[in-house]
């Protein structure tokens, strides 16, 4: 019986977020791809939370579209409300987060991937990865079909061999009802890789007609609109916004849960996969918080032509009439109508340590992965794998070297380290606290840090690479014009300073020193710079941060350099870690385990102290000078 075949560079196993930006940064970098999916409807879907962004994943989203992704021109497309989160924090917990459209967003994604040359969308399911001598060669389908590839990236996110659950009822389907995969672990399996079984949940849609906002906060969106995207301005994209509205559980809705935690299959033994600890179901949060009197419960659209409402810190997996018992308990949702029942969904993933840092297996060459299928949880956290693995396909059939972002370039990077360094046993999120140089990896300045990346591969236009160069030119000038301009004590300088609730001046200071002040800042001072020019909101933003936090910036400056010091130390990609004398039998195990390839990364493995890195880093000397 004969089978279809065909052949393309790059194939991509799946079209969520992390599949749509691995093939998109695969084709415009000119290589032919396809992208594979379950079903056309789940392109980009969101099947989960109605928004993008959010505290850490604000940074993502912004460093995605530095490289040149698509997440955030995409969410200014479709965005129905935007907020700065941390506003009254410093600039590195600042984190935008926008409530989307979601049929909207899935719409606009679609539309970006089937206009974009170079790649092919197609409904079917990926049963097998075809493997010879160590080297991917393509992929086969249910229906027989063979693909051959250079190169083939997996982003299966939640739908291998998924399995939705709330009360008794089981039903093998991925998201939101959508066809499961359910073929492929085996071959997976087959080649040696190590699967975990993750679990994660979702609260349930309500209709918006049944519930009763006056009773409830009403949560609106900022008046001044701040684009997730670089390439946009704040007119490019206002609109006007839709409200959220926050509302509490209570004792009543806690006694409810508990009454019934035997029928949950979280605790009765129905669920097999390990959950999310920074995102756990409110009958985990009724459990293991028993002082707590009650619990947030945000009522968020689900876009704009909808009356689906997303109950926001009520995911549960409870029975269907438990489910209605607690909603309704809750203000203002007495008379709740459920659209779509909550649920809990089991999948398979893999340990992500059998990756490189450049996300492609260690064992079989040219196979990468990306998004959740990496033990990851979060659109924002797949979408920057997905680009990311994308982006190192590509470069490997270029013949040339992966990108790896260190942990002082992003929070890509570090997201990335952590999930291929320290073995993750539950869905990884990220949070500002995992990044040690957050001060340094502010939202507001990613262009500055990573658009000469996204250039440099290829994903990045030459109008907007000369527009960053600009822009980083005329910060260092202002900046060095500030710090060397003086004032005196002026009759209109100490009016202002008053004004301000600033202490006078009894000797001449420069400019950038007022601006050091908690109290002032550039725009404040404006009055008596005689010498400013007109400069864009963007690079203003750059100015009074730079200045203001020029001691703590110098400081984590000097961190990195030393933290680069471990990681300019690489380490043989042949060593034995087992003739290695005085070294630990858990660190040989570990360091077999991981395979860092440098002393920096070896030095974050769990398991492995500082006393083995005193060891390894001898023994690399020892090398040398043998060598």
């Amino acid at each position: 019986m004969a089978y279809f075949e065909d052949t393309y560079d790059i194939v991509v196993v799946g079209a969520g977020h992390a599949g749509c930006e691995a093939s998109l940064a695969c084709a415009r970098l000119g290589f032919e791809t396809i992208c594979f999916t379950v079903s056309m409807d789940s392109v980009a879907l969101m099947p989960c939370n109605p928004n993008i962004g959010g505290s850490s994943k604000g940074h993502l989203v912004r460093e995605i579209d530095a490289l040149g992704g698509e997440m955030g021109k995409n969410i200014d497309k479709t965005y129905i409300q935007s907020k700065m989160l941390n506003g009254s924090k410093g600039p590195a917990v600042h984190s935008l987060r926008a409530q989307a459209d979601k049929q909207k967003y899935t719409y606009e994604m679609r539309h970006v991937m089937e206009n974009t040359e170079h790649l092919t969308l197609k409904q079917a399911e990926v049963s097998e990865i075809l493997v010879e001598d160590g080297k991917v060669t393509g992929v086969k389908t249910y229906s027989g079909a063979t693909y051959h590839a250079k190169a083939v990236i997996l982003c299966t996110g939640t739908y291998l061999k998924a399995r939705c659950i709330y009360g008794d009822v089981s039903t093998y389907t991925g998201p939101n009802g959508l066809s499961s995969a359910d073929h492929l672990t085996d071959s997976l399996k087959a080649l040696g890789i190590e699967m975990y079984r993750f679990k994660t949940g979702t609260p349930a849609r309500v209709d918006k007609r049944s519930i009763d906002f006056s009773v409830m906060e009403e949560q609106k969106g900022d008046e001044k609109i701040v684009p997730f995207s670089f390439t946009n301005r704040e007119e490019d994209i206002k609109k006007e916004q839709i409200s959220c509205w926050l509302t509490y559980t209570n004792e009543k809705t806690h006694e409810i849960i508990r009454n019934n935690i035997d029928r949950s299959p979280l605790y009765s033994g129905m669920i097999e996969g390990t959950g999310p600890r920074y995102c756990p179901s409110v009958e985990d949060k009724i459990m293991k918080f028993p002082d707590k009197e009650r619990h947030q419960v945000f009522i968020e659209p689900e876009g704009e032509y909808t009356n689906e409402m997303y109950v926001g810190g009520m995911s549960s997996s409870m029975p269907e009439d438990v489910q209605y018992e607690m909603y309704r308990s809750v203000k203002g949702m007495e008379n709740v109508k459920i659209v779509r029942n909550a649920y809990a969904i089991e999948y398979d993933c893999i340990n992500a340590t059998q990756l490189k840092p450049s996300l492609e297996f260690k064992k079989i060459d040219g196979l990468f992965s990306g998004g959740q299928f990496n033990g990851s949880s979060g659109y924002e956290e797949a979408a920057a794998q997905g680009l990311m693995a994308g982006i190192n396909a590509a470069r490997k059939l270029q013949g040339k070297d992966p990108i790896v972002l260190e942990r002082s370039d992003g929070y890509i990077g570090v997201l990335i380290d952590d999930l291929v360094t320290k073995e993750t046993h539950e869905p990884y999120r990220m949070m500002t606290s995992r990044a040690e140089y957050r001060l340094l990896l502010r939202q507001d300045n990613a262009d500055l840090r990573l658009t000469p990346i996204g250039y440099e591969i290829g994903l990045i236009e030459q109008e907007r690479y000369d527009y960053l160069v600009w822009k980083k030119e005329a910060i260092e000038k202002e900046v060095a014009r500030l710090e060397s301009t003086y004032v005196g004590g002026k009759k209109e300088v100490q009016e202002l300073l008053e004004k301000n609730n600033s202490t006078p001046l009894k000797t001449a200071v420069s400019l950038a020193e007022l601006i050091r002040r908690p109290e002032l800042s550039y725009e404040l001072i404006a009055p008596i710079d005689e010498n400013r020019e007109e400069l864009s909101e963007d690079v203003i933003e750059q100015v009074n941060i730079n200045i203001k936090y020029d001691g703590y910036i110098r400081r984590q400056l000097h961190q990195v350099e030393q933290a680069k010091k471990l990681e300019a130390k690489r380490i043989p990609e042949n060593i034995v870690y087992e003739e290695i004398h005085n070294l630990r039998k858990e660190a040989i195990q570990k360091l077999n385990a991981i395979r860092p390839v440098s002393i920096g990364q070896a030095n974050r493995i769990s398991g492995v102290s500082p006393s083995d890195i005193s060891v390894l880093l001898i023994h690399l000397d020892q090398m040398r000078y043998s060598s």
